[in-house]
């Protein structure tokens, strides 16, 4: 668990005056999410959530949207992202704004001494809220491992297809496979029903 203490510049200047601000912490990786914009805010054309990584933060792996566009804006400190071919790494400073679109590779992570605040603007919103929702939730039920996933492979593969993501590294056609399969029997076992209470 992280133990540094929580970014002080992080102040209600940044949430929506219209929104939830429904503000999340996860226990595990220590990290902080605020929903900005819901997907009920906004009829599902998007969700936008703000983020805080603390120092040393792995964020996400290697990963793409099939459908979906994301669009990062950093805010304070500064976010090491991956876009695009293996390698090719980015360090967003604050006021910077970076588009990827479907089916582009990318992932982020807070390489600093401290934390970064960024946005995350998702679209279309999908099921990525219950995604985000349920990652943290599990996390704050014990429900994860070090790297705040989920341990049951049935909830992690509903996850995955609530949030329209393939990992970078596994054949792809063999991990949609391996999702499709597992999700079907999770839908089978009921093991959906877990994951309703994060909605």
């Amino acid at each position: 668990m992280i133990s540094a203490k929580l970014d002080p510049h992080f102040t209600d200047a940044f949430f929506s005056a219209d929104s939830n601000n429904q503000q999340i912490e996860n226990p595990v990786t220590g990290d902080r999410m605020t929903i900005l914009r819901s997907t009920y805010d906004t009829n599902g054309e998007y969700v936008k959530f703000l983020f805080q990584l603390p120092p040393g933060s792995q964020g996400s792996p290697l990963h793409y949207h099939d459908t979906k566009t994301e669009i990062f804006e950093v805010l304070r400190g500064s976010l090491e992202m991956e876009v695009g071919e293996k390698g090719n790494i980015r360090v967003l400073q604050p006021g910077e704004v970076l588009q990827v679109p479907a089916g582009m590779h990318h992932s982020f992570r807070n390489t600093s001494d401290d934390w970064v605040t960024f946005t995350s603007e998702v679209r279309p919103a999908g099921e990525f809220e219950h995604f985000i929702r349920s990652l943290y939730g599990l996390a704050i039920n014990n429900k994860v491992n070090k790297e705040g996933m989920p341990t049951n492979l049935l909830q992690f593969a509903l996850l995955i297809k609530k949030a329209d993501t393939i990992i970078v590294g596994p054949p792809m056609f063999v991990q949609k496979l391996i999702v499709t399969v597992l999700a079907t029997i999770a839908h089978f076992l009921k093991v959906d029903k877990s994951l309703v209470k994060y909605k």
